[in-house]
């Protein structure tokens, strides 16, 4: 048994370097970088517009927040439904990971990829409305898949490749859905829930099963409504705690951004290595955490896009980019400051103190709470992990 686990473990190991690796995350970053310039930098020079025609018209705009029939969701429903699947375990563990390997500087190199993964996500999001179709039930259907068969199959000359692409991807994302969306996210949730509360790992895995058939089995309409409702409220419950840590902390927080510029150009590893190998691995671990959390790219959060009630593909994608922005620019920076403020990692060298390798990286996050609100805090963690891996 143990030698086939170690088999497993080494095929994942592979696997994982070689999805992971350079050149997917090099194409990731090539083609947020092109959107971005092809927009003329939409994201940043239009950033009131965008934000005015997403989280501000939640406020004035009934369309927003509303639909007209059973067979679609709202613009914020289907926000709220791909928020819910991005913002998961990455957001906490996975940025405590980036910083435990990469050092501060991976933090930066997150910021990096998600500013020009804003575009990669619009672009996603415009496309999946452009090219979505109803299925038997009259529901919006939409994706990667739909519009690589339909819009590139439209192309001189490739409408083979498109239709062979079409269903690599939907092989792929079937196999992704097991791994990011639901092995890392359980390994989470059983990890931290046990660790605050002693709860056995069984009793944890058989209750998620039957609290997630509950939701998944009412279909899209049910996951709409029900992370309409967990999701902001788990996200600001989340926010209001680290930002009180911080406000705690805020004389370090100088302190911490000049651990997190510093780290992102140090040419030499903290940990020891080659010159240039710093920057290396804190690019490499920052793209990744980056990628992981926000998804941008990826093609998953286009399937609860499409399904929206919206009849203008800009506006949906304008959704996209906020989605990214919230995931990573606010909720992955606030934790990452979190950590670096709490004493874990030595902000001198960008390596973990002595109590921060006693706890391990997966619950740097839980410590940082426990060291300020006390046991209570490491319960909240270990809460929060649960919800937002839940809705994942």
């Amino acid at each position: 048994m143990d030698g086939f686990i170690d088999a497993v473990t080494r095929i994942n190991a592979e696997i994982n370097d070689t999805v992971w690796g350079w050149p997917a995350l090099i194409l990731l970053a090539f083609v947020g970088i092109l959107m971005t310039v092809l927009t003329k930098f939409f994201q940043i020079t239009h950033i009131g517009y965008w934000m005015k025609h997403t989280i501000g018209a939640i406020f004035g705009d009934k369309h927003v927040t509303s639909h007209t029939n059973d067979k679609t969701i709202s613009q914020f429903q289907s926000l709220c439904t791909a928020l819910a699947a991005t913002v998961g375990t990455g957001n906490i563990v996975g940025v405590a990971g980036a910083i435990a390997v990469g050092g501060p500087g991976a933090v930066f190199w997150m910021w990096v990829i998600a500013i020009f993964g804003m575009m990669t996500n619009y672009s996603e999001n415009v496309l999946g409305i452009l090219y979505r179709r109803k299925n038997a039930d009259g529901e919006w259907c939409g994706g990667a898949m739909y519009y690589l068969r339909d819009g590139l199959g439209r192309k001189k000359h490739c409408k083979k490749i498109g239709a062979i692409l079409a269903v690599l991807f939907s092989c792929f994302c079937l196999l992704a859905s097991f791994g990011i969306g639901n092995m890392s996210q359980v390994n989470s949730m059983v990890s931290n829930v046990h660790h605050a509360f002693k709860i056995p790992n069984i009793a944890v895995g058989i209750f998620l099963f039957f609290a997630v058939g509950l939701v998944v089995v009412g279909g899209l309409k049910r996951i709409a409504s029900f992370t309409e409702k967990l999701v902001p409220t788990m996200v600001i419950l989340y926010l209001l705690g680290a930002f009180v840590i911080i406000g705690m902390n805020i004389t370090k927080v100088p302190d911490v951004f000049v651990s997190i510029f510093k780290g992102a150009f140090n040419l030499k590893s903290a940990a020891g290595g080659t010159v240039g190998s710093g920057i290396a691995l804190a690019m490499k671990m920052g793209m990744k955490r980056g990628v992981f959390s926000n998804e941008a790219g990826l093609g998953s959060s286009v399937m609860v896009h499409s399904s929206s009630n919206v009849k203008e593909p800009v506006r949906q994608g304008m959704w996209g980019i906020f989605e990214v922005f919230a995931d990573t620019i606010i909720v992955c920076t606030l934790t990452a400051i979190t950590i670096l403020s709490s004493g874990a990692v030595n902000l001198q060298t960008g390596l973990l103190t002595e109590k921060g390798e006693e706890v391990g990286s997966s619950n740097l996050m839980s410590y940082a709470f426990e060291q300020h609100f006390g046991r209570v805090g490491s319960m909240f963690i270990a809460i929060a992990i649960l919800l937002f891996a839940y809705s994942t």
